[in-house]
């Protein structure tokens, strides 16, 4: 599976007195399995990205391919192709509108020609997998807390069986238990589907946890585009745009400048702790580790 964007241009309000460029000549190539994040400020373009890749959105310019073919021809199936592509939204309940969980987790394979059997064979197996429990499946969505309708909304992508799913900002309004919950979820059904996911998130901390590739967007351009450490490695760059690195970048950063030899640029708890106890091993003698070491736990 891959998906190409070929300098995608995207006007909101094209030719009219309110036109906005949302998108400038972006160019991409999405590859099969991977785990990517977006970032970038508000208003930067990742929404009017995301919904480009399953042709929510038309590309005022430019061209986007799906396996090599173009989702702009006229006997491509756009139908399809958003069975492929499972976009959940920020906000689930713009997805959830069934009597009961179970029914809007069918609703998709129905839609795409599944049998009922089938179709409840496929929602029963994804509402599995996201871990929402059997008492919550025949319950009103709405009756839903807030990470519940994400692993419903989820769910319902995930019974159409796609092969990328994208998840935008997944974590809004969570607290720091329920953002771990969906995110190693997440992580879970990457490393057992080998699907491919793309996560827009404000996150750093998420982002630098859990992606392998890391995409900036930046007044509807790519910035950046590389493993998380050399994207936040840019972090004076990043604040320019009203972005930051995570917090243990800084750390690592501070510690150098008040001359403890912590190499590398870290960006999760992990490599920091590395880092420190490394520096620690040279400037102090292993006999300082363990103290160190204690720091983290």
């Amino acid at each position: 599976m891959s998906i190409i964007l070929d300098k995608v241009n995207y006007f909101y309000s094209e030719k009219t007195a309110y036109e906005a460029h949302a998108l400038k000549d972006v160019s991409l190539k999405i590859g099969d399995g991977e785990f990517i994040g977006i970032i970038g400020h508000t208003g930067s373009g990742k929404s009017t990205l995301i919904q480009h890749l399953n042709g929510l959105v038309k590309a005022s310019s430019g061209g986007i391919y799906y396996n090599g073919q173009d989702i702009y021809d006229a006997d491509f199936d756009k139908k399809e192709l958003r069975g492929k592509v499972g976009l959940v939204f920020q906000y689930p309940e713009h997805q959830l509108f069934e009597t009961n969980v179970f029914a809007d987790v069918c609703y998709g394979p129905k839609n795409r020609g599944f049998s009922r059997k089938q179709s409840e064979l496929k929602a029963f197996a994804a509402l599995r997998s996201v871990g929402l429990p059997e008492g919550y499946w025949y319950r009103s969505p709405f009756e839903l807390s807030g990470g519940q309708k994400r692993r419903a909304a989820i769910a319902g992508v995930l019974a159409m069986e796609p092969e990328v799913l994208v998840l935008d900002e997944p974590t809004a309004g969570l607290d720091p238990k329920g953002r771990d919950e969906i995110l190693d979820q997440v992580a879970k059904l990457h490393r057992e589907r080998r699907m491919t996911v793309i996560l827009v998130s404000h996150s750093m901390e998420d982002v630098a946890k859990y992606v392998s590739r890391l995409i900036v967007m930046n007044r509807g351009s790519v910035l950046y585009d590389g493993m998380p450490k050399e994207v936040f490695a840019h972090y004076h760059e990043l604040e320019e745009v009203g972005l930051a690195a995570p917090q243990v970048t800084y750390l690592v950063h501070e510690l150098r400048r008040r001359g403890i030899p912590a190499e590398g640029v870290a960006t999760t708890l992990e490599e920091a702790k590395q880092s420190i106890l490394r520096a620690f091993s040279e400037k102090h003698g292993n006999g300082k580790l363990s103290g160190a070491a204690g720091m983290f736990r």
